[in-house]
């Protein structure tokens, strides 16, 4: 558990921020393969590459349990929803998909979309 803080990266231009969460099956031993298939040793590559390539700033997932909280930074002018759709369609993200559903409490075959739920911001404190 990190409880000094995550450091951020600071971008030269405003940027908008979407949250986003899911939940994992309630299984200790999927919910460790989860977390290892996204560590630095075992991520793929190519998904990381595609989520620069389609304009994505920053992405981060968080967990607590079996619940996971992703952040994604992207600059002002992108449709991130278009984003999405073109990270769909880049080599690997289908198997990727199909690998990640096993750890997930989803639909099978349910899109990243439909996986991940947006959520709504209830506070800020930026003045």
């Amino acid at each position: 558990m990190k409880i000094n803080g995550y450091e951020q990266r600071l971008h030269k231009e405003p940027i908008k921020r979407y949250c986003k969460v899911m939940a994992l099956k309630k299984d200790p031993e999927l919910i460790e393969k989860y977390i290892e298939a996204h560590d630095p040793l075992h991520a793929w590559p190519e998904i990381r590459q595609g989520i620069r390539q389609v304009g994505i700033l920053e992405m981060e997932i968080y967990i607590l349990d079996n619940k996971l909280f992703m952040i994604i930074d992207t600059p002002l002018d992108l449709d991130l929803d278009k984003a999405m759709k073109e990270l769909a369609s880049l080599p690997r993200q289908a198997e990727w998909e199909k690998f990640t559903e096993l750890y997930q409490d989803c639909e099978p075959d349910a899109s990243a979309d439909e996986k991940w739920q947006y959520m709504d911001r209830i506070f800020y404190l930026y003045d």
